[in-house]
Protein backbone atom coordinates (compact mmCIF):
# COMPACT_ATOMS: atom_id res chain seq x y z
CA UNK A 1 0.00 0.00 0.00
CA UNK A 2 1.09 3.63 -0.20
CA UNK A 3 1.44 5.87 2.44
CA UNK A 4 -1.49 7.53 1.55
CA UNK A 5 -3.28 4.41 1.12
CA UNK A 6 -2.28 3.60 4.72
CA UNK A 7 -3.33 6.77 5.79
CA UNK A 8 -6.64 6.43 4.79
CA UNK A 9 -7.25 3.11 5.79
CA UNK A 10 -5.87 4.41 9.49
CA UNK A 11 -8.63 7.14 9.92
CA UNK A 12 -11.16 4.37 8.94
CA UNK A 13 -10.17 2.30 11.96
CA UNK A 14 -9.39 5.15 14.56
CA UNK A 15 -13.33 6.20 13.50
CA UNK A 16 -14.34 2.80 14.00
CA UNK A 17 -11.90 2.35 17.48
CA UNK A 18 -13.44 5.92 19.00
CA UNK A 19 -16.88 5.18 18.61
CA UNK A 20 -16.07 1.48 20.12
CA UNK A 21 -14.68 2.79 22.90
CA UNK A 22 -16.99 5.29 23.61
CA UNK A 23 -20.40 2.67 23.45
CA UNK A 24 -18.62 -0.05 25.65
CA UNK A 25 -15.70 1.41 27.37
CA UNK A 26 -17.05 2.92 30.80
CA UNK A 27 -13.71 4.19 31.64
CA UNK A 28 -12.47 5.73 28.36
CA UNK A 29 -16.20 7.50 27.76
CA UNK A 30 -15.43 9.41 30.89
CA UNK A 31 -11.88 10.17 29.77
CA UNK A 32 -13.59 11.26 26.57
CA UNK A 33 -15.81 13.47 27.96
CA UNK A 34 -13.54 14.75 30.69
CA UNK A 35 -11.69 16.06 27.45
CA UNK A 36 -14.88 17.40 26.13
CA UNK A 37 -14.73 14.91 22.84
CA UNK A 38 -16.63 13.09 20.63
CA UNK A 39 -16.34 10.12 18.34
CA UNK A 40 -18.39 12.63 15.75
CA UNK A 41 -15.35 15.19 16.10
CA UNK A 42 -12.91 12.76 14.56
CA UNK A 43 -13.16 14.20 10.80
CA UNK A 44 -9.34 13.26 9.65
CA UNK A 45 -6.34 11.39 10.81
CA UNK A 46 -4.85 14.82 12.26
CA UNK A 47 -7.98 14.99 14.85
CA UNK A 48 -6.81 12.06 16.99
CA UNK A 49 -4.66 14.96 18.75
CA UNK A 50 -8.20 15.71 19.97
CA UNK A 51 -8.75 12.29 21.54
CA UNK A 52 -6.96 11.81 25.44
CA UNK A 53 -3.90 10.07 26.03
CA UNK A 54 -3.98 6.42 28.01
CA UNK A 55 -1.34 5.70 30.49
CA UNK A 56 0.14 2.87 31.85
CA UNK A 57 -1.28 3.98 35.22
CA UNK A 58 -4.53 3.23 34.09
CA UNK A 59 -4.22 -0.10 33.43
CA UNK A 60 -2.63 -0.31 37.45
CA UNK A 61 -5.39 1.24 38.71
CA UNK A 62 -8.13 -0.81 36.73
CA UNK A 63 -6.13 -4.33 37.64
CA UNK A 64 -6.97 -6.54 36.53
CA UNK A 65 -9.43 -6.53 33.82
CA UNK A 66 -11.47 -3.10 34.43
CA UNK A 67 -10.65 -1.79 31.33
CA UNK A 68 -11.21 -4.91 29.08
CA UNK A 69 -13.65 -4.74 26.36
CA UNK A 70 -16.44 -7.41 25.86
CA UNK A 71 -17.02 -10.76 27.59
CA UNK A 72 -14.92 -13.07 29.17
CA UNK A 73 -16.08 -15.59 27.04
CA UNK A 74 -14.23 -13.97 24.37
CA UNK A 75 -10.89 -14.24 25.87
CA UNK A 76 -8.82 -17.49 24.75
CA UNK A 77 -5.63 -15.73 26.33
CA UNK A 78 -3.91 -13.96 29.18
CA UNK A 79 -0.42 -11.92 29.60
CA UNK A 80 0.80 -10.04 32.68
CA UNK A 81 3.86 -7.83 33.42
CA UNK A 82 6.07 -7.98 35.42
CA UNK A 83 5.18 -5.12 37.99
CA UNK A 84 8.70 -4.49 39.08
CA UNK A 85 7.23 -0.65 39.80
CA UNK A 86 3.97 -1.24 40.94
CA UNK A 87 1.11 -3.48 40.32
CA UNK A 88 1.80 -5.76 37.02
CA UNK A 89 -0.36 -4.64 34.04
CA UNK A 90 -2.77 -7.73 32.98
CA UNK A 91 -2.93 -7.63 28.81
CA UNK A 92 -6.16 -9.95 27.44
CA UNK A 93 -6.58 -11.22 23.28
CA UNK A 94 -9.42 -12.62 21.65
CA UNK A 95 -8.71 -15.22 19.02
CA UNK A 96 -8.43 -12.31 16.41
CA UNK A 97 -6.01 -10.20 18.69
CA UNK A 98 -3.71 -13.94 18.60
CA UNK A 99 -4.12 -13.91 14.78
CA UNK A 100 -2.78 -9.98 13.91
CA UNK A 101 0.22 -10.38 16.51
CA UNK A 102 1.25 -13.60 15.34
CA UNK A 103 0.53 -11.60 11.45
CA UNK A 104 2.82 -8.71 12.79
CA UNK A 105 5.44 -10.80 13.46
CA UNK A 106 5.42 -12.72 10.75
CA UNK A 107 5.96 -9.86 8.81
CA UNK A 108 8.76 -8.50 10.88
CA UNK A 109 10.14 -11.51 10.34
CA UNK A 110 9.51 -11.94 6.50
CA UNK A 111 11.04 -8.36 6.49
CA UNK A 112 14.33 -10.10 7.69
CA UNK A 113 14.46 -12.95 5.43
CA UNK A 114 13.69 -15.57 8.08
CA UNK A 115 11.05 -17.96 6.17
CA UNK A 116 10.42 -21.92 5.67
CA UNK A 117 14.28 -22.75 5.68
CA UNK A 118 15.30 -21.26 8.63
CA UNK A 119 15.49 -22.61 12.37
CA UNK A 120 14.76 -20.46 14.83
CA UNK A 121 15.83 -20.43 17.83
CA UNK A 122 13.60 -18.42 20.59
CA UNK A 123 15.33 -17.80 23.50
CA UNK A 124 13.20 -15.22 25.21
CA UNK A 125 11.53 -16.28 28.27
CA UNK A 126 7.49 -18.29 27.85
CA UNK A 127 4.54 -18.07 30.12
CA UNK A 128 3.30 -14.77 31.19
CA UNK A 129 6.35 -12.54 29.46
CA UNK A 130 5.16 -12.09 25.96
CA UNK A 131 8.26 -12.17 24.33
CA UNK A 132 8.89 -16.12 23.43
CA UNK A 133 5.10 -16.69 22.35
CA UNK A 134 4.86 -13.85 20.41
CA UNK A 135 7.86 -14.83 18.48
CA UNK A 136 7.04 -18.39 18.55
CA UNK A 137 4.16 -18.21 16.72
CA UNK A 138 5.11 -15.50 14.35
CA UNK A 139 7.89 -17.74 13.28
CA UNK A 140 5.68 -20.74 12.63
CA UNK A 141 3.58 -18.39 10.67
CA UNK A 142 6.28 -17.92 8.08
CA UNK A 143 6.95 -21.62 8.25
CA UNK A 144 10.02 -21.67 9.98
CA UNK A 145 10.88 -24.19 12.06
CA UNK A 146 10.94 -22.99 15.56
CA UNK A 147 13.41 -24.54 18.66
CA UNK A 148 11.47 -23.15 21.78
CA UNK A 149 14.88 -22.67 23.94
CA UNK A 150 13.75 -20.21 26.52
CA UNK A 151 16.08 -18.27 28.64
CA UNK A 152 18.83 -19.93 31.02
CA UNK A 153 21.36 -23.19 30.44
CA UNK A 154 23.25 -21.24 27.86
CA UNK A 155 25.52 -24.04 27.25
CA UNK A 156 22.91 -26.12 26.21
CA UNK A 157 21.66 -23.52 24.11
CA UNK A 158 24.82 -23.23 21.98
CA UNK A 159 24.58 -27.20 21.79
CA UNK A 160 20.98 -27.04 20.59
CA UNK A 161 22.16 -24.49 18.00
CA UNK A 162 24.70 -26.88 16.26
CA UNK A 163 22.78 -29.92 16.73
CA UNK A 164 20.16 -28.75 15.28
CA UNK A 165 21.24 -26.44 12.91
CA UNK A 166 20.00 -23.25 13.77
CA UNK A 167 19.95 -20.34 11.42
CA UNK A 168 18.47 -17.57 13.41
CA UNK A 169 17.97 -16.46 17.03
CA UNK A 170 15.77 -14.20 19.19
CA UNK A 171 16.34 -13.14 22.05
CA UNK A 172 18.24 -9.86 24.42
CA UNK A 173 21.32 -8.14 23.23
CA UNK A 174 22.74 -8.55 26.04
CA UNK A 175 22.28 -12.48 26.37
CA UNK A 176 23.66 -12.42 22.59
CA UNK A 177 26.71 -11.36 24.25
CA UNK A 178 26.64 -13.91 27.44
CA UNK A 179 26.37 -16.47 24.89
CA UNK A 180 28.76 -15.54 22.53
CA UNK A 181 31.18 -15.40 25.43
CA UNK A 182 30.39 -19.09 26.87
CA UNK A 183 30.12 -20.36 22.95
CA UNK A 184 34.32 -18.85 23.27
CA UNK A 185 34.25 -20.81 26.41
CA UNK A 186 33.33 -24.05 25.17
CA UNK A 187 35.68 -23.97 21.96
CA UNK A 188 32.23 -22.94 19.64
CA UNK A 189 33.30 -20.38 17.13
CA UNK A 190 30.00 -18.76 16.41
CA UNK A 191 30.71 -17.60 12.78
CA UNK A 192 32.51 -21.19 11.61
CA UNK A 193 30.76 -23.73 13.98
CA UNK A 194 27.34 -23.07 13.67
CA UNK A 195 24.72 -21.68 10.66
CA UNK A 196 23.79 -18.75 13.06
CA UNK A 197 24.04 -16.15 10.31
CA UNK A 198 20.11 -13.90 11.88
CA UNK A 199 19.49 -12.46 15.25
CA UNK A 200 16.04 -10.80 16.11
CA UNK A 201 17.56 -8.53 19.27
CA UNK A 202 15.12 -6.60 22.16
CA UNK A 203 13.98 -6.03 25.47
CA UNK A 204 16.06 -4.08 26.48
CA UNK A 205 17.63 -0.58 24.55
CA UNK A 206 20.80 -1.12 23.05
CA UNK A 207 22.60 1.25 20.32
CA UNK A 208 23.91 1.21 17.35
CA UNK A 209 27.78 0.37 17.95
CA UNK A 210 26.36 -2.48 20.29
CA UNK A 211 25.31 -3.74 17.24
CA UNK A 212 28.48 -3.48 14.90
CA UNK A 213 30.20 -5.03 18.32
CA UNK A 214 28.02 -7.98 18.03
CA UNK A 215 27.63 -8.39 13.96
CA UNK A 216 31.46 -8.11 13.93
CA UNK A 217 32.47 -11.03 17.01
CA UNK A 218 29.78 -13.31 15.63
CA UNK A 219 29.22 -12.51 12.02
CA UNK A 220 25.88 -12.40 12.61
CA UNK A 221 23.60 -9.92 10.92
CA UNK A 222 21.68 -8.33 14.12
CA UNK A 223 18.06 -6.85 13.75
CA UNK A 224 16.27 -4.59 16.19
CA UNK A 225 12.51 -5.87 17.50
CA UNK A 226 9.75 -3.73 19.35
CA UNK A 227 7.01 -3.97 21.15
CA UNK A 228 5.34 -3.83 24.73
CA UNK A 229 3.34 -5.98 26.45
CA UNK A 230 0.63 -3.44 26.82
CA UNK A 231 0.58 -3.35 22.66
CA UNK A 232 0.83 -7.23 22.66
CA UNK A 233 4.33 -7.92 22.82
CA UNK A 234 7.06 -7.96 20.51
CA UNK A 235 5.47 -6.46 17.71
CA UNK A 236 7.58 -4.66 14.55
CA UNK A 237 11.45 -5.30 13.33
CA UNK A 238 13.98 -3.45 11.10
CA UNK A 239 13.82 -4.63 7.52
CA UNK A 240 16.80 -6.05 5.88
CA UNK A 241 18.01 -2.09 5.39
CA UNK A 242 18.25 -1.96 8.95
CA UNK A 243 17.36 1.86 9.01
CA UNK A 244 14.57 1.92 11.53
CA UNK A 245 11.71 -0.11 12.54
CA UNK A 246 8.70 -0.69 10.47
CA UNK A 247 5.11 -0.13 12.14
CA UNK A 248 2.58 -1.51 10.19
CA UNK A 249 -0.76 1.29 9.71
CA UNK A 250 -2.82 -0.80 9.39
CA UNK A 251 -2.63 -2.48 13.11
CA UNK A 252 -0.77 0.79 14.73
CA UNK A 253 -0.85 3.87 14.13
CA UNK A 254 2.50 6.29 15.40
CA UNK A 255 3.14 9.56 17.23
CA UNK A 256 5.95 11.23 18.75
CA UNK A 257 4.97 13.75 21.40
CA UNK A 258 7.66 15.99 23.58
CA UNK A 259 7.16 14.41 26.94
CA UNK A 260 6.96 17.60 29.05
CA UNK A 261 3.78 19.25 26.96
CA UNK A 262 2.39 16.30 25.05
CA UNK A 263 2.66 18.46 21.63
CA UNK A 264 3.23 16.23 18.80
CA UNK A 265 6.17 16.56 17.19
CA UNK A 266 7.32 15.81 13.26
CA UNK A 267 9.36 13.66 11.56
CA UNK A 268 13.07 13.01 12.83
CA UNK A 269 12.33 15.24 16.54
CA UNK A 270 13.22 13.04 19.22
CA UNK A 271 10.68 12.50 21.81
CA UNK A 272 8.17 10.04 23.80
CA UNK A 273 6.21 7.36 21.24
CA UNK A 274 2.55 7.09 21.53
CA UNK A 275 1.09 4.48 19.85
CA UNK A 276 -3.10 3.37 18.84
CA UNK A 277 -3.57 0.06 18.56
CA UNK A 278 -6.44 -0.02 15.93
CA UNK A 279 -7.71 -3.31 15.58
CA UNK A 280 -7.19 -4.99 19.03
CA UNK A 281 -10.41 -6.27 20.30
CA UNK A 282 -9.86 -7.12 23.98
CA UNK A 283 -7.49 -4.45 25.12
CA UNK A 284 -8.11 -1.41 22.60
CA UNK A 285 -5.21 1.34 23.27
CA UNK A 286 -5.79 4.55 21.70
CA UNK A 287 -3.53 6.96 21.96
CA UNK A 288 -0.71 4.85 24.75
CA UNK A 289 1.75 7.03 26.52
CA UNK A 290 4.51 4.00 26.56
CA UNK A 291 7.42 6.42 27.61
CA UNK A 292 10.33 5.47 25.24
CA UNK A 293 11.78 7.75 23.74
CA UNK A 294 12.65 7.74 19.82
CA UNK A 295 11.63 9.80 16.70
CA UNK A 296 10.13 8.46 13.31
CA UNK A 297 10.42 8.78 9.51
CA UNK A 298 7.25 8.48 7.25
CA UNK A 299 9.47 8.53 3.51
CA UNK A 300 9.18 5.12 2.14
CA UNK A 301 12.40 2.92 2.95
CA UNK A 302 14.89 1.63 0.38
CA UNK A 303 13.28 -1.77 0.84
CA UNK A 304 9.76 -0.49 -0.98
CA UNK A 305 7.40 -0.52 2.21
CA UNK A 306 5.75 2.85 2.90
CA UNK A 307 5.07 1.89 7.18
CA UNK A 308 6.47 4.85 9.11
CA UNK A 309 9.23 3.58 11.05
CA UNK A 310 10.56 4.36 14.31
CA UNK A 311 14.09 4.95 15.13
CA UNK A 312 16.13 2.59 17.49
CA UNK A 313 14.88 3.40 21.17
CA UNK A 314 17.48 5.73 22.66
CA UNK A 315 15.81 5.07 26.09
CA UNK A 316 12.39 5.52 28.55
CA UNK A 317 11.25 8.75 30.17
CA UNK A 318 11.17 7.16 33.59
CA UNK A 319 14.94 5.16 32.86
CA UNK A 320 16.52 8.99 32.52
CA UNK A 321 19.01 9.60 35.26
CA UNK A 322 19.07 13.16 36.48
CA UNK A 323 22.43 14.00 37.10
CA UNK A 324 23.44 17.20 39.23
CA UNK A 325 20.75 18.57 36.42
CA UNK A 326 21.89 16.81 33.40
CA UNK A 327 19.77 14.00 31.61
CA UNK A 328 21.51 10.82 31.09
CA UNK A 329 20.21 7.98 29.53
CA UNK A 330 22.22 4.52 29.92
CA UNK A 331 22.54 4.03 26.34
CA UNK A 332 24.21 7.36 25.76
CA UNK A 333 26.44 5.45 28.32
CA UNK A 334 26.47 2.53 26.34
CA UNK A 335 26.95 4.56 22.91
CA UNK A 336 30.12 6.26 24.44
CA UNK A 337 32.11 2.97 25.50
CA UNK A 338 31.66 0.88 22.81
CA UNK A 339 33.14 3.72 20.59
CA UNK A 340 36.40 2.85 22.50
CA UNK A 341 38.45 -0.41 21.29
CA UNK A 342 39.76 -1.46 24.58
CA UNK A 343 36.49 -1.98 26.45
CA UNK A 344 34.21 -4.50 26.30
CA UNK A 345 30.45 -4.95 25.90
CA UNK A 346 29.30 -5.43 30.20
CA UNK A 347 29.05 -1.98 31.70
CA UNK A 348 26.88 -0.67 35.22
CA UNK A 349 26.04 2.56 36.22
CA UNK A 350 26.32 3.41 40.14
CA UNK A 351 24.55 6.79 41.25
CA UNK A 352 25.28 7.70 44.60
CA UNK A 353 24.86 11.25 46.77
CA UNK A 354 27.40 12.36 48.68
CA UNK A 355 26.57 14.99 50.93
CA UNK A 356 24.17 17.36 48.44
CA UNK A 357 25.74 16.20 45.03
CA UNK A 358 24.90 13.31 43.39
CA UNK A 359 27.95 11.22 41.87
CA UNK A 360 28.09 8.57 38.77
CA UNK A 361 30.20 6.07 38.29
CA UNK A 362 30.69 3.86 35.31
CA UNK A 363 32.03 0.18 36.20
CA UNK A 364 33.00 -1.28 32.51
CA UNK A 365 35.18 -4.36 31.76
CA UNK A 366 38.43 -4.37 29.47
CA UNK A 367 38.07 -6.84 26.49
CA UNK A 368 39.50 -9.69 26.70
CA UNK A 369 41.94 -9.79 23.48
CA UNK A 370 43.21 -6.08 24.54
CA UNK A 371 43.70 -5.94 28.44
CA UNK A 372 46.65 -4.52 30.04
CA UNK A 373 47.66 -5.01 33.71
CA UNK A 374 50.32 -2.16 32.96
CA UNK A 375 48.99 0.83 35.29
CA UNK A 376 50.17 3.43 32.71
CA UNK A 377 48.21 2.02 30.34
CA UNK A 378 45.32 1.57 32.30
CA UNK A 379 45.78 5.24 33.40
CA UNK A 380 45.61 6.37 30.36
CA UNK A 381 42.68 4.71 29.26
CA UNK A 382 40.46 5.75 31.84
CA UNK A 383 41.10 9.05 31.39
CA UNK A 384 40.64 8.85 28.03
CA UNK A 385 36.66 7.09 28.55
CA UNK A 386 36.39 10.04 31.27
CA UNK A 387 37.08 12.27 29.33
CA UNK A 388 34.89 10.69 25.96
CA UNK A 389 31.76 10.59 28.53
CA UNK A 390 32.07 13.97 30.05
CA UNK A 391 31.94 15.51 26.47
CA UNK A 392 29.18 13.50 25.69
CA UNK A 393 27.12 13.41 28.28
CA UNK A 394 28.21 17.20 30.19
CA UNK A 395 28.55 15.68 33.20
CA UNK A 396 31.08 14.47 35.65
CA UNK A 397 31.70 10.49 35.56
CA UNK A 398 34.08 8.46 37.93
CA UNK A 399 35.57 5.65 35.58
CA UNK A 400 36.32 2.14 37.05
CA UNK A 401 37.77 -0.54 34.99
CA UNK A 402 37.58 -3.99 35.75
CA UNK A 403 38.85 -6.91 34.39
CA UNK A 404 37.07 -9.38 32.10
CA UNK A 405 34.42 -11.40 33.48
CA UNK A 406 33.52 -9.12 36.47
CA UNK A 407 30.47 -7.80 36.07
CA UNK A 408 27.34 -9.78 36.31
CA UNK A 409 25.76 -11.44 33.61
CA UNK A 410 22.00 -11.85 32.87
CA UNK A 411 19.75 -14.19 30.58
CA UNK A 412 17.21 -12.23 30.25
CA UNK A 413 17.41 -7.96 30.20
CA UNK A 414 20.81 -6.73 31.64
CA UNK A 415 20.86 -4.49 34.88
CA UNK A 416 22.60 -1.59 33.75
CA UNK A 417 21.85 0.82 36.28
CA UNK A 418 22.17 0.80 40.29
CA UNK A 419 20.69 3.97 41.97
CA UNK A 420 21.44 4.06 45.60
CA UNK A 421 20.32 7.87 46.15
CA UNK A 422 17.00 6.26 47.60
CA UNK A 423 18.48 3.89 49.74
Amino acid sequence: MSGADIQALQFKLLKTLAYRLYSFSAFYRARMKESSVHPDDIRSLDDIVKLPFMYKKDLRDNYPDGMFIGDQDDLVRYHVSSGTTGKPTVVGYTQKDLDNWSTSVARALNSVGIGRKDVLQVSYGYGLFTGGLGLHYGAEKVGATVVPASVGNTERQIELIQDLRVTAIACTPSYMLHMSEVAEKMGVDIRSDTRLRTAILGAEPWSERMRTRIEESTGIKAYDIYGTSELSGPLFTECSEQNGIHVWGDLALVEVIDPETGERLGPGEKGELVMTMLQKEALPMIRYRIGDITSYDDSECDCGRSHVRIARIQGRVDDMLIIRGINVFPSQVEHTLMSIPELGEHFQIVVERKGSLDTMQVRVELRTALFSDKLDDLLRLKQKVAHLLRNNLNVAVDVELVSPGTLARFEGKAKRVVDRREL
